[in-house]
C-alpha cells in the first residue's frame, strides 16, 4: 500500500506541493528516477525493471504523475497489463487535464484497480479505477477522473482521504498540522519526519504506518518530495524550476537527494 500526499495552493508561488511512499516488495528490482526511455526523452520517472513502466515521474512540461495499488490489487496478474505504463502514457502529455482525460478512456480490463495522481501548477486530478465488477453493481463507470480540490489530499489503496484507510485515519491530520514545505528555501522538515513516521494505531498493525516495515520482506522501499512552481511573479522575473527530492531506501534511515530535472522546453 503506497501513499501520495498532495497539497494544492492556486495562486501560491508553488501551488502544487506532493509526497510520496513507494510500498513493495524488497526483491522486486527497481531504477531510481532518471531518464531511462529513450522514446520519452521529456519524461524522468523511476523505473519498475519488472513491469518496464513507473510509479511517480514528471515531464519537462511539469506534469506530475503517480499511480497506488487499489486494496487487494497488490502486485502483477496474469492477463493484466502493467499499470506502471499508464504513469508514462500521463507524463506524454503537456497538461493534466489532458492526461486525465485520455486515462478515463482506456480499457478497464486491461488493467487492475488503481488509484492515480496526475498533476501540474494549474490543476490536479485523482483517476479511480474501482474494478469492473464494483463499477458494474453500483453502475458508475469503471474509471473516473476528479478535480482535486486546494488543500490537502492523501491517497493510499482507498479513496481520498478515506478514514477506512488506518494510514489516512493516523497521518491526514498530521500533515494537516504540520507546517508546508518552502521549496524556495529547501525546507522540508516536517513533511521529511512524517513520510519517515513509524507509529500507528496498535488495532490497526503497521500497515497503518507511513513507513512500512513487514515479515514477509513488504516494506517502503523509496520516498519522494516534489515542489511545481508557480509562473513568474512579474513579466521579468525568472520562471523557477521543479524539485523532486529522492530518497532510495526507507525515508527513516535513507537520506533525500535532489534528482536531476532538466527545464521546461523553450
Amino acid at each position: 500500500m503506497c501513499t501520495l500526499v498532495v497539497l494544492r495552493r492556486p495562486g501560491h508561488p508553488w501551488p502544487l506541493l506532493m509526497a510520496a511512499n513507494r510500498d513493495e516488495m524488497r526483491d522486486r528490482a527497481w531504477r531510481p528516477p532518471s531518464r531511462h526511455w529513450p522514446g520519452r526523452p521529456n519524461t524522468v520517472a523511476g523505473q519498475d525493471q519488472l513491469g518496464g513502466g513507473s510509479w511517480l515521474g514528471i515531464n519537462d512540461f511539469g506534469v506530475v504523475a503517480g499511480i497506488l495499488n487499489r486494496t487487494g490489487s497488490l502486485g502483477p496478474q496474469q492477463g493484466k497489463r502493467s499499470r506502471g505504463e499508464l504513469v508514462l502514457a500521463a507524463l506524454d502529455h503537456r497538461d493534466a487535464s489532458a492526461a486525465a482525460t485520455i486515462l478515463t478512456r482506456i480499457a478497464p480490463d486491461d488493467y487492475r484497480s488503481f488509484n492515480m495522481v496526475v498533476a501540474d501548477r494549474r490543476t490536479a486530478y485523482w483517476v479511480r479505477h474501482r474494478g469492473q465488477e464494483r463499477a458494474a453493481a453500483e453502475r458508475t463507470p469503471a474509471i473516473e477522473a476528479f478535480e482535486l480540490p486546494p488543500g490537502l489530499s492523501m491517497l493510499t489503496s482507498c479513496d481520498r482521504n478515506d478514514p477506512a484507510s488506518a494510514r489516512i485515519r493516523t497521518y491526514l491530520p498530521r500533515f494537516e498540522a504540520a507546517t508546508p514545505p518552502d521549496p524556495r528555501k529547501g525546507t522540508w522538515g516536517n513533511w521529511k519526519r512524517l513520510l519517515a513516521g513509524r507509529r500507528f494505531d496498535d488495532a490497526d498493525g503497521p500497515q497503518g504506518a507511513m513507513t512500512v516495515i513487514a515479515d514477509n520482506g513488504f516494506e517502503t522501499v523509496s520516498s519522494s518530495l516534489i515542489a511545481l512552481p508557480g509562473p513568474p511573479q512579474s513579466a521579468r522575473g525568472k520562471p523557477a524550476q521543479p524539485v523532486w527530492l529522492f530518497a532510495a531506501g526507507r525515508p527513516d534511515c535513507t537520506p533525500f537527494e535532489e534528482v536531476t530535472l532538466q527545464g521546461p522546453p523553450k
